[in-house]
């Protein structure tokens, strides 16, 4: 197997020993640097804060670069945090966990070569013409090499890290004692179901052989689609930790940014539109926002959709729960969005009254570009540090412990991946027909 000598890639902890003294390693590190911090105060006369001396540049770095040396769920669960879920964290963690999206590292060869030993058997380089040793594209689960066999097909395999899979639910245990540091998350908070659920999604991404069914499905969702394209299986490379597809020459969504209006403005509206499909029609939703999941082929000017490891199916109830949710938002009472939310479970019967107005207000102010008719220009818009700064001040009330249902926390996950997508295009894109026609028919064929 050819080596890359300039390999920079560093190996993943295996075991669960290994990982668990890396946690311990990254705890005891912090620990450290809070008992520094905290003698210097006190020399100084100052009483030590537990909030700013967790979260110093020093622990910042201890912490992103721990986590991203262990890949796995550990990183995958503070990308999935790092985005926009409605979940009121504090400022300096969502710095942390912004940092963590693109962080991560990749196997250096010697560790490849054994993991796909271990899934082909010895001598499977003879299968293929060239395989690209170092990887394009590196993630939390595993990382994606360029390939072409013997008899020409051109690949793109993603490879799972070892030791993942069987370390997620103590790599997640893990990461919610980190979360549970004071100063991290609004006193009283239960973390548990969303850290279920985290679980749960995570086992889910990590079976590449339900990733292959995932795929399949969706491309036969999208069939013939011209505004789609997605990658086809290639069946007699797959394995449990192992996926192969066809490599689709594509370029990163970012280079949009400077083409013509109206290509920006489309392609905005096309995933935008299909995140409500996914919704309101398939009852199945890619719920990562990933931007490096969507790519452009300029040939053809279709997006091309990738990593479907991620996918869960959307409940009839709870798509019947936002379609209600729309609705009156869009033309409803005060009094319909505040009992609509409630169903959904943004707060409890026992949330303060205060506390409901608070997150009522988040949520029309959230609301406005959905109702205006002529097109919303993301690019121009404040809304994100408006509603940010909203869901600081809730945060920082810390009697506020309620945590809305994980399935709702990560639908915020992708639609606010897909904001922060139209607004990285400057797209301008009239929503409130677009959500007209899923929300105004209770049934609708793909």
């Amino acid at each position: 197997m050819p080596q890359d000598h300039d390999d920079k890639g560093a190996a993943v902890p295996t075991g669960r020993v290994g990982r668990l003294l890396r946690f311990g390693g990254i705890a005891s590190g912090i620990a450290g640097g809070v008992a520094v911090g905290g003698l210097r105060a006190l020399a100084q006369g100052r009483r030590p804060d537990m909030a700013q001396l967790l979260l110093t540049p020093a622990n910042t770095l201890r912490l992103t670069d721990g986590l991203s040396h262990l890949r796995g769920a550990a990183l995958k669960l503070g990308q999935m945090l790092s985005m926009d879920t409605g979940l009121v964290l504090s400022d300096e963690l969502t710095a942390i966990l912004g940092r963590m999206r693109d962080d991560a590292r990749h196997m250096p060869p010697k560790q490849l070569q054994t993991v796909l030993n271990a899934e082909w058997g010895a001598g499977w380089h003879k299968r293929f013409a060239r395989f690209d040793v170092r990887p394009f594209a590196a993630a939390s689960i595993g990382q994606v090499h360029r390939a072409t066999t013997q008899d020409g097909r051109e690949l793109a395999i993603k490879v799972q890290y070892p030791g993942v899979r069987a370390s997620i639910d103590s790599d997640v245990d893990n990461m919610a004692a980190l979360l549970r540091l004071p100063g991290l998350v609004p006193r009283g908070m239960d973390l548990a179901p969303l850290m279920a659920e985290a679980k749960r999604q995570l086992h889910a991404e990590a079976d590449y052989l339900a990733e292959a069914q995932h795929l399949t499905h969706f491309g036969a969702l999208l069939v013939g689609s011209d505004t789609f394209v997605l990658p086809g299986l290639h069946t007699d490379l797959c394995t449990p930790q192992v996926l192969a597809m066809t490599y689709v020459d594509s370029e990163p969504l970012e280079n949009l940014t400077h083409a013509p209006q109206a290509v920006r403005d489309q392609v905005a509206a096309a995933l935008i539109d299909l995140v409500l499909r996914e919704l309101f029609v398939f009852g199945a939703m890619q719920p990562d926002p990933n931007l490096a999941n969507y790519r452009y082929d300029p040939k053809t000017g279709r997006i091309v959709l990738l990593d479907f490891g991620a996918v869960q199916p959307v409940a009839h109830d709870l798509a019947a729960n936002f379609r209600t949710l729309a609705r009156a938002a869009l033309d409803g009472t005060a009094h319909e969005i505040r009992a609509a939310m409630l169903r959904i479970g943004y707060f409890g019967p026992g949330t303060a009254p205060h506390h409901q107005d608070l997150i009522t207000s988040m949520f029309n102010v959230a609301m406005a570009p959905l109702r205006q008719d002529t097109p919303f220009d993301f690019g121009r818009s404040d809304l994100l540090e408006r509603l940010r700064d909203m869901g600081l001040a809730i945060g920082n009330d810390r009697d506020l412990a309620h945590v809305p249902p994980a399935a709702a926390l990560f639908l915020h996950r992708k639609i606010g991946g897909m904001y922060l997508m139209a607004a990285k295009l400057r797209a301008r894109v009239a929503l409130r027909p677009m959500i007209d026609a899923y929300c105004g028919a209770e049934t609708l064929q793909p």
